[in-house]
This record gives C-alpha cells, structure tokens and sequence, in this order.
C-alpha cells in the first residue's frame, strides 16, 4: 500500500510518497504553490499517479500540544483533501520536522538557498517515515 505524507506550508508543500509496500519512504517531490487549489490538484495527480492509498498530513501542533491556527489550517485542508482524493487522510503530529529537516540538509553540506528548495521535501519523508515506523509498531502491514 502506498502512503503520501504531505507538509503543507504557505508556499511550498512537501510531498513523499512510500515504496509499493508502504515499509519505506521512496519519491520526494515539492509543490510550489500559495494557492490551495492548486495544491490540492497536484496531490490529486500524483495520488492517481503513484497509485497512493491513504494520506498523512503534517499537524503542525504548538510545542504544548494545544491548537494553534497553523493547525486549524492544515485540519482543513486534510477534509479538503478527503473529500477531493477520497482516500482517508490521517493528521500527523509534525512538532519539530521542520527544524529536523534544515538541521539534515546543514549536515549534509547543503547552504541556506538549497536547503530553501528541499526543505519541505525532506520534512514530509520525515512525516512519513514516523507514521510508517508507528504503523510497523502497531503490527499495521
């Protein structure tokens, strides 16, 4: 089964989209786009392209796991994205991603103009490697 975790952010959104057996992250992509309709389209295409069956959704809690509007936003979206994919979407507690990713890219040499281009890539497969790892724990195939 394959499973697409999605960062959603203002202007870029980060897409990874596990390997055919949904134990592995595999393809990054970034979607550039402020507009929501157009993200919502590109995940639509490449949900229908890879074969996707089931979304995660970064859930951008405050660090005191309370709501903040960045959440209400990405809750939103993930009705949104239920209603326009039809596959089920789960909400994934993101604290810190973000900040994991650009502390990865640094480690990996890269400057503050590449890390900009990859960063949202980077925090969606640390989304989904997350949920594939709590789905292993939970004896999930």
């Amino acid at each position: 089964m394959r499973i697409m975790a999605i960062d959603y952010g203002d202007a870029h959104t980060g897409i990874a989209i596990s390997d055919p057996t949904g134990f592995l992250a595999g393809h990054t992509d970034t979607i550039h786009s402020r507009r929501q309709e157009q993200v919502v389209a590109e995940v639509c295409g490449l949900c229908r392209a890879h074969g996707v069956e089931e979304l995660v959704l970064g859930h951008p809690l405050n660090m005191d796991g309370t709501r903040g509007p960045r959440a209400e936003k990405a809750e939103a979206m993930a009705e949104l994205l239920r209603q326009s994919t039809g596959l089920p979407v789960v909400l994934w507690d993101e604290r810190r991603t973000t900040i994991d990713a650009h502390q990865i890219l640094m480690g990996a040499g890269k400057n503050a103009k590449k890390r900009k281009k990859t960063v949202d890539a980077v925090a969606a497969a640390l989304i989904l490697e997350g949920y594939l790892t709590f789905k292993k724990s939970q004896g999930e195939p």
